[in-house]
């Protein structure tokens, strides 16, 4: 049975660059990476709560035929205009935190590579609320 995501994964052209968005612009905790026989590191492991994670690799996704259908990758967080602020104190080029149609609250940021990321709070009015456990 399907229990959580575990990881996103992204193809990514600097993997330093996109980890320091993660860890000091989002503030999120590196994991782990991984490195080569030649000791090479090629990727990295990021934690975004509980037991999911952002897992990055450097170079070009090899199935990416131009049609790639990822969109966003959302991510929950307790309050969103706190979350805006704080983004904004570390530097981050955020949206205002607006109600969306589904009545969460959300905020868009993008990361060094043009990934969007949404940050998202629920309240007792979301769409979701009835299948959140």
């Amino acid at each position: 049975m399907i229990k959580n995501i575990a990881h996103l994964c992204l193809a990514v052209e600097n993997l330093q660059k996109m980890e320091d968005f993660y860890t000091k612009t989002l503030a999120l905790a590196k994991a782990f990476d991984f490195v080569n026989k030649e000791g090479h590191r090629f990727g990295c492991y990021i934690k975004v709560g509980g037991r999911t994670f952002i897992e990055m690799f450097e170079g070009k996704n090899p199935a990416d035929k131009g049609n790639a259908s990822y969109r966003h990758i959302c991510l929950e967080v307790d309050d969103v205009a706190k979350s805006v602020a704080e983004i904004r104190a570390r530097g981050g080029e955020i949206s205002d935190a607006v109600l969306g149609s589904d009545q969460s609250w959300q905020a868009w940021i993008n990361d060094p590579e043009g990934n969007a990321i949404e940050l998202h709070s629920y309240t007792p009015e979301s769409w979701q609320a009835p299948h959140l456990a």
